[in-house]
């Protein structure tokens, strides 16, 4: 069965139709598993940076097609214009598409590795998809088809990106976007007006599941491929946090809000590296990317030198010894990003170009000035294999919670 990498807050093509197929009171489950690939990767952490600034531009674009005058400006023209460069982390599932489902995929979008077949729920609809992502892109034709989940549950009618091209994706067949439904706004033509509904909203729109909202649980692992998580659909699963879920309201802070948006500062130590910022959490960025003075700071105090093979901050296993905790303040809650959450597994420095006796770190700088992006931090994966995640659409809220991993040594 083929898969698709998953990406918590980019447009998913997606139409709602009301038909049930299956109606539950139990959230759904959906096992993910972590790959991670060591060739092909022009630059790590670029590719991360080249993510960031797609989003800022994605952003905007939908911000001019909505008459928001404050966003329509020329100042990162040339972000558009990064080329395709494939990430070396990715999280992927598996799917039905069609019925019988002769394609798996877990989807907005398939056809980037095997070809999609059509069945007899097969709808072609006459518009044409296209999406850009900083780690690729692709275009098709949009079909309406049966989207199998785990255990039988399906969706009716769905819509997905049939691509008839594709670049900057290897092993899996496509995108599944669950994110907010506002970024589905131009992602169709002709009809390029009409926003489309999420795979979450579709589920709760077909009564499949009782509310709209997703939980994410992953797992720090040092394999190079494993299963090691969990996507839950219309509910939360309380075997996978420990205490109380923080939900704080996306962020107001223009474009954070076009996404999965939050406020949060940072200390290292003690140390005030960064005051209250907007920024996204998001599963399609790996590292924790901070903005530029910021990561300055965390340079400063942590001692931490640029490695040029890498891309990566580098250290010495002494000097990691002496690596302090970064605290999160979001909400009311302060979560703790230990020094083991900090570093890049170490057995699997040779997938970064990096020799066995250092220790690399994964927070990076986003590269571009709050003051032009909008989009301050991105807390990627590397954040959420140490959180549980809870992204609630009815409410417009985002949630996290400590797990059994927050303090594990696993890097």
């Amino acid at each position: 069965m083929q898969v698709l990498a998953l990406v918590l807050l980019l447009p998913a093509v997606l139409a709602a139709v009301p038909p049930i197929v299956r109606i539950t009171d139990s959230p759904i489950t959906l096992p993910i598993a972590k790959r991670i690939r060591a060739v092909g990767v022009t630059n790590f952490v670029e590719a991360d940076r080249a993510r960031a600034r797609s989003l800022i531009q994605m952003s905007k674009a939908k911000a001019t097609k909505a008459g928001d005058d404050i966003l329509n400006t020329n100042a990162d023209s040339a972000v558009g214009n990064d080329p395709a460069t494939n990430t070396l982390v990715s999280y992927v599932a598996s799917v039905g598409v069609g019925n019988p489902p002769t394609t798996g995929s877990s989807n907005t979008w398939v056809g980037a590795d095997t070809a999609y077949v059509k069945t007899p729920t097969s709808i072609q609809t006459g518009d044409t998809v296209s999406v850009t992502y900083g780690s690729g892109s692709f275009s098709g034709t949009e079909f309406l088809d049966l989207v199998t989940l785990s255990n039988g549950f399906a969706i009716s009618n769905q819509s997905i990106g049939v691509a008839t091209s594709s670049s900057g994706f290897t092993g899996v067949d496509g995108i599944l976007g669950l994110g907010p439904t506002d970024l589905t706004l131009g992602t169709l033509s002709p009809d390029t007006t009409t926003s489309v509904s999420t795979v979450t909203d579709n589920l709760s729109n077909q009564r499949i599941i009782s509310t709209p909202l997703l939980a994410v649980s992953f797992e720090p692992t040092n394999s190079q491929a494993i299963t090691n998580g969990e996507l839950t659909f219309g509910g939360i699963d309380s075997s996978k946090f420990i205490g109380n879920i923080t939900y704080v309201p996306i962020t107001s802070s223009s474009p954070s809000n076009t996404f999965w948006g939050i406020e949060q500062n940072i200390t290292y130590g003690g140390i005030p590296i960064m005051f209250t910022t907007a920024g996204i959490v998001d599963t399609g960025t790996t590292l924790l990317l901070l903005p530029p003075l910021s990561f300055a700071a965390y340079v400063l105090n942590t001692g931490a030198t640029p490695d040029s093979t890498t891309g990566f901050l580098k250290m010495t296993t002494s000097e990691f010894a002496n690596l302090k905790s970064l605290f999160f303040s979001i909400g009311e809650t302060t979560f703790e990003f230990t020094a083991n959450a900090q570093a890049w597994p170490r057995n699997l420095n040779s997938f970064i170009g990096g020799d066995p006796n250092s220790v690399y770190l994964v927070v990076a700088n986003i590269g571009l000035p709050n003051r032009l992006n909008g989009i301050g931090f991105i807390n990627g994966q590397v954040f959420l294999e140490r959180f549980y995640s809870v992204f609630d659409t009815a409410n417009k809220r985002v949630g996290l919670a400590n797990t059994n991993f927050t303090f594990a040594t696993t890097n």
